[in-house]
């Protein structure tokens, strides 16, 4: 090993032990207003598939 390998090492560790945490940020109004439409869309739209496969499953 060489003079210089276990410094090296050392440092690695220690970059990857206190590497930096990413935080997201807080949502403004605005984008909490947009995550619950795009929320409460999907939801509908699961719900009208889920009537719509079902109605095609009954026999008429």
């Amino acid at each position: 090993m060489q003079k210089g390998q276990s410094s090296d090492r050392a440092k690695r560790e220690a970059d990857k032990a206190f590497k930096p945490v990413t935080t997201q940020k807080p949502m403004n109004d605005y984008a909490k207003d947009q995550h619950s439409q795009n929320e409460n869309r999907e939801r509908l739209k699961a719900e009208r598939l889920a009537r719509e496969a079902e109605s095609k499953q009954l026999p008429e």
